[in-house]
């Protein structure tokens, strides 16, 4: 009996080293020797690139404002994919960024971080707008003049990235603020207090 299982046990780490090994010659032989030969880097998954490249960004806008001052961009998010794509996070050489949300609480609308990110639906569309989902600008180191180009970079979940500029222009709103604890009544109309 001693015997028997000393023999399966030396049966089955035979098995798996005999996969270990074939493993890792079919993963030296997917690796493409002259990459790994000139030191150049490897690319992202292939995953993050398709999903990359798959995110598109339909017309940016950014609202002007003057430098110091929260601002945010909008535009409609477009996943041309069959799998769903997560935006993690945002960024702009002109400010440190957010995602962010409008909510109900206490019956007003507030501004929030968006936890876990805008999920764009495989195939769907997700819409960045006043008074709902936005990229936040929290402090712009310069003002943001109605006509200036502003560069974004959206970071996807599985690393893949995908660069946009959005145009600034006026924009009066519907009475949400950007300014930190500020909100708008549920009823969406102007606040007395609320900037533009």
């Amino acid at each position: 009996m001693k015997n028997s299982l000393t023999l399966r046990t030396r049966r089955r780490l035979l098995n798996v080293a005999a996969a270990g090994g074939l493993a890792a010659t079919l993963g030296l032989a997917g690796c493409g020797g002259d990459g790994a030969a000139s030191g150049s880097t490897p690319g992202p998954a292939a995953s993050a690139t398709a999903s990359a490249a798959a995110l598109t960004v339909k017309d940016p806008w950014v609202k002007a404002g003057p430098a110091g001052e929260m601002t945010a961009a909008f535009g409609v998010l477009t996943n041309g994919t069959g799998a769903d794509i997560t935006v993690v996070s945002a960024e702009s050489t002109v400010s440190p960024m957010e995602l962010h949300e409008m909510t109900m609480k206490d019956g007003k609308m507030v501004m929030q971080p968006k936890e876990g990110g805008f999920v764009i639906k495989a195939g769907g569309t997700h819409e960045l707008s006043p008074g709902g989902d936005h990229l936040m600008l929290m402090k712009p180191a310069k003002a943001i003049e109605a006509g200036d180009e502003v560069p974004f970079t959206l970071q996807l979940a599985g690393g893949g990235t995908v660069a946009f500029s959005a145009i600034a222009k006026p924009f009066a709103g519907a009475g949400e603020s950007y300014a930190p604890g500020m909100s708008m009544p549920a009823s969406g109309q102007p606040m007395a207090s609320a900037t533009p």
